[in-house]
């Protein structure tokens, strides 16, 4: 547990980045911080391995002050993840990873062997362990730089916007690389970004600074979309909110509709013996969706070139925003369903999302609702 008592940060100019902070962030849970430019994030963050000293306050780790720890000693204790990762350039893959367990003493062979379980745990082929920073690619640096802070296996980590210098495809494997550690490490982690999206997918409960770094809210993120404290926070979550908050709301038993499914290869004819309302589904052959084609278009056979791969894909035990977004991107504007395996299910309307989120709404209902999609039809 990491605990803020007051904690203040002026600058010598008088600025205060950080008034009176008062917060507790859980073990074993991902508190993100939140807010606009200059609300004091960083430096919050910062404070806690005491690369930036309080000016008033105290931070706790457990039961301990940290203003009474040797700095070096609590730093080596606590993980430590930024942008751009922060690799050594002239160290290899494996000696960056092993960058705090040599610090701790540990002998090489040990340090290198954790290096190697760790390129594993984070995704990377052991091969990488000889590269240089260099030689691999943005996201994969930064999936190094995860690593390097769990080397020593600290009870803690501080992740500084970790994912924002990469593109949007890789950010949302990253997070989801992120979720998956940590539900087999259980780490305490306060996690800073801008992106309030970010937030709501990784933070067990998110933190709304505001300018001069005060507490504006501290909730979990189903109820920070639904209940902002006031307008500052509700601005800040965006006008969106209701949309979002969709994903915290599981669907309710819908009734899916069969498709007449298709393979690559398949004939124009095929196709639109398949496609009579204008759009048909191409799934590939273990049943995987692939995308929608339209067959009046087709010439020949069908071939990848000609799918339409706009639409989403929602799982049976997803979200309501899953489903209702795989219904309103899909260009035939059904959403698909796929099954825990990604096999095709079925398809659903977009108004049949909007019905069973108004019913969700009746307390009778949500006290009915499944988490699972009924079965196709």
């Amino acid at each position: 547990m990491i605990r803020f008592d007051s904690v203040t940060k002026t600058y010598p100019d008088g600025t205060v980045a950080v008034g009176g902070l008062d917060m507790v962030a859980p073990t074993g849970k991902i508190t993100v911080l939140v807010g606009p430019s200059g609300c004091g994030k960083t430096t919050s963050l910062r404070m806690i391995n005491r690369m930036i000293e309080p000016t008033a306050g105290r931070i706790w780790a457990d039961d301990r002050d940290t203003a009474t720890m040797d700095a070096a000693e609590l730093r080596r204790g606590i993980g430590y993840v930024i942008q751009h990762a922060g690799l050594f350039p002239h160290r290899t893959i494996a000696a960056n990873i092993a960058t705090v367990p040599l610090l701790l003493g540990w002998d090489k062979k040990k340090a290198r062997a954790r290096s190697l379980e760790l390129l594993e745990r984070v995704g990377l082929p052991l091969s990488f362990a000889n590269r240089y920073p260099s030689q691999l690619s943005g996201g994969q640096q930064q999936r190094v730089g995860v690593a390097r802070a769990l080397a020593a296996d600290p009870p803690v980590m501080l992740m500084d916007e970790p994912f924002s210098a990469v593109d949007p495809v890789v950010r949302e494997q990253l997070q989801d690389e992120f979720l998956r550690l940590q539900s087999e490490l259980g780490k305490t982690i306060i996690f800073v970004t801008h992106d309030i999206d970010e937030a709501i997918k990784l933070g067990d409960q998110i933190a709304v600074l505001r300018v001069g770094g005060k507490l504006a809210q501290l909730s979990d993120p189903a109820h920070l979309l639904a209940h902002p404290v006031d307008d500052f926070v509700a601005d800040f979550v965006g006008r969106d909110r209701g949309y979002r908050g969709l994903g915290f709301q599981t669907v309710p038993e819908l009734s899916l509709r069969s498709e007449t499914t298709i393979r690559v290869g398949a004939t124009s004819e095929e196709a639109r013996a398949a496609g009579a309302d204008g759009w048909a589904l191409v799934v590939d052959d273990d049943g995987r969706p692939l995308g929608w084609i339209e067959p009046q278009r087709i010439e020949g056979v069908v071939e990848r070139e000609t799918l339409h791969r706009g639409g989403t894909v929602a799982a049976v035990n997803g979200t309501l925003r899953a489903a209702l977004d795989a219904a309103l991107s899909s260009p035939s504007r059904r959403g698909v369903i796929v099954d825990a395996d990604g096999v095709f299910a079925g398809t659903v309307l977009g108004q049949q999302v909007l019905a069973a989120i108004e019913n969700a709404e009746r307390p009778a209902a949500d006290a009915g609702a499944t988490d699972l999609l009924g079965s196709a039809t």
